[in-house]
């Protein structure tokens, strides 16, 4: 199984970008994703959420402005940031829990990572 994050790219202060994860492999059912991002000398973050049933949730500084949604028939999960601001200039990163053919064994992967460049 592999994750693929893509949609990243140099944007103004106040544009959009669409990120999208799809797994692809032996995949029965995928459960939470999560995106997460990482800025130079920082930390990794948890930036939103999204479960199997479709709740979300997000970290305050994505909140109001970033939407998490998911496609089942696709094994995708979006992450649409509206409103972007320099301050969210990272790598961007998705996890999954995976519930894997043939044996119905669960594991998280990770994406590769997509850099999103929020400036003027």
């Amino acid at each position: 199984v592999q994750l693929q994050a893509s949609g990243g790219g140099l944007v103004q202060p106040g544009g959009s970008l669409r990120l999208s994860c799809a797994a692809i492999g032996s995949i029965f059912s995928i459960n939470a994703v999560d995106w997460y991002r990482q800025a130079p000398g920082k930390q990794r973050e948890l930036v939103a959420s999204i479960t199997s049933g479709g709740s979300t949730n997000y970290a305050v500084s994505a909140k109001g402005r970033f939407t998490i949604s998911r496609d089942n028939t696709k094994n995708t999960v979006f992450l649409q940031m509206d409103s972007l601001k320099p301050e969210d200039t990272a790598v961007y990163y998705c996890s999954a829990q995976v519930v894997t053919r043939p044996n119905y064994n669960m594991y998280q992967y990770w994406g590769q990572g997509t850099q999103v460049t929020v400036s003027s």
